[in-house]
């Protein structure tokens, strides 16, 4: 059957070498690694090792030099293939905040480490347990002694902090009520995961309903030092804001590959099942669904690279990347259903990764930001109605 991505031919290089990567790792491998709730160790090591990873570090880190159009193709192509991205996607967009804000010394010292893997930056610390997307009110505080900052506080949420050698840590500076705006008085530090153990850090892992690493995480009198401090202190809140929208906008790829996935799983399945001598697809109650959902596919894909386009501009994207995460998002979950009651009893069958894939793509109607929250965003910022929380 042909493809039915219309931008297949943009960007053929970099989809075909993802693709024949992918396939190295069959469906077997994901049913394995799901099987055994394992981290698909050997799929992020072959990935780092081709550069994927490392597509957004400039060249003179020995990255990529890629633009986040060609970084959101690459996504796009490993969840097309019916892997997961999720396993080390932050990678891509966490190293932002240290590359736009991090010091000379910083950048030199732990990019091309990052560039080539022998160091993993795929952990971000900023939800906690009681603020939930309440960002400014975060409470875990690093006090300043002398060379120091003593961190205490706990985290939730905190994805594959078991695999990553960094992470960035989101954490208050100053007081919430010594500070002129709630946005102030937050640091962005860099932790070296390595160095913890027994140190005063402690993961409690967090069993949940895809094969997805995430932790709380309690610091007890954890010791950063403070060269690890990236940019100026207080500012934190303002780094991290800046590389959302390149993560809306990966995220929003990523659901896109999904979506692929599960329209082509699905019209082949049409194609090919046959009940009363005939093929199910010829049913208007199967194929019409799967059309629209097709439809809505496309139309979020074409959000997905006005945002990207504008990035790579240097150009305001913040409305664009929203949306792309939302229409995305919501592409990939419809395509799911349409998928899933297409193979009727057989899409819970773990055989065919349909029930896999579903659990998987429903993660984004809720991370790295839940839809809802776009939509205040969009009603107030772009619509200009009143702030609704």
């Amino acid at each position: 059957m042909k493809d039915i991505n219309p931008r297949a031919d943009q960007f053929p290089e970099y989809r075909q070498a993802v693709r024949e990567l992918c396939a190295q790792f069959p469906n077997q491998y994901w049913q394995r690694i799901e099987s055994a709730a394992a981290y698909p160790e050997e799929f992020v090591q072959a990935l780092t090792h081709a550069g994927w990873l490392a597509a957004l570090i400039p060249t003179e880190y020995g990255g990529g030099g890629l633009g986040v159009a060609e970084a959101s193709v690459i996504l796009e192509e490993i969840n097309r293939s019916g892997a997961n991205s999720g396993a080390c996607h932050a990678q891509m967009y966490i190293m932002g905040t240290l590359l736009r804000h991090g010091s000379p010394d910083q950048k030199q010292r732990y990019l091309p480490a990052i560039a080539s893997g022998d160091l993993r930056l795929q952990s971000f610390a900023v939800t906690e347990p009681t603020t939930g997307t309440d960002t400014t009110k975060i409470k875990t505080f690093a006090e300043r002694r002398g060379d120091r900052y003593i961190v205490n506080g706990q985290k939730v949420w905190i994805s594959r902090v078991q695999h990553s050698d960094l992470m960035l840590l989101l954490a208050r500076t100053t007081p919430l009520a010594e500070v002129a705006r709630k946005t102030e008085g937050l640091s962005v530090f860099l932790v070296d995961l390595r160095e913890s153990k027994d140190k005063g850090l402690t993961l409690r892992p967090i069993p949940n309903m895809v094969n997805h690493e995430t932790n709380e995480v309690f610091f007890d009198n954890f010791e950063i030092p403070s060269e690890n401090l990236i940019g100026e202190e207080g500012k934190g809140f303002r780094y991290i804001l800046d590389g959302m929208n390149a993560e809306r906008i990966l995220i929003a790829a990523e659901c896109i590959g999904d979506a692929f996935w599960f329209i082509d799983k699905a019209r082949r399945y049409a194609n090919e099942r046959v009940v009363f001598d005939r093929p199910i697809g010829q049913n208007q109650g199967v194929q019409f669904p799967i059309a629209r959902a097709y439809a809505n596919l496309r139309a979020a894909d074409l959000m997905r690279y006005e945002a990207a386009q504008l990035f790579d501009a240097g150009r305001p994207c913040g409305a664009e990347a929203n949306m792309a995460k939302l229409l995305a998002a919501d592409a990939s979950w419809e395509a799911a259903n349409v998928c899933l009651q297409t193979h009727g009893g057989f899409g819970f069958a773990a055989e065919y990764d349909v029930e896999r894939k579903f659990r998987e793509t429903r993660l984004y109607q809720v991370a790295p930001i839940s839809t809802n929250l776009i939509l205040s965003y969009l009603a107030e910022h772009v619509l200009g109605l009143p702030r609704s929380f």
